[in-house]
């Protein structure tokens, strides 16, 4: 399985959520906010991949978000996870 899918992004945005609700030795602030910033940038760069798949009509992209048994599939699922990813916390 390939490294650095969307999968991974969120595992990353989980870790550093909890790393800032740990009492004992919380994530400085400015570091968080600079991870929540490469996120997005990651997050609006899965956007135009899904754009270009369907723009295309590619089958596959990247690697970034994972393959589904159809276009249109892929296409919602990938909306689903970006959807989940900008909800507000």
């Amino acid at each position: 399985m390939p490294k650095n899918r969307i999968t991974d992004l969120r595992d990353h945005l989980f870790a550093t959520l909890e790393s800032l609700r740990d009492d004992d030795k919380p994530m400085d602030v400015d570091r968080a906010k600079a991870i929540a910033d490469v996120a997005r940038v990651i997050v609006d760069s899965a956007k135009v991949e899904v754009q270009m798949l369907e723009v295309t009509g590619a089958a596959s992209g990247t690697g970034f978000i994972p393959e589904e048994p159809s276009r249109i599939d892929q296409a919602k699922a990938v909306r689903r996870e970006l959807a989940a990813l900008n909800r507000p916390a």
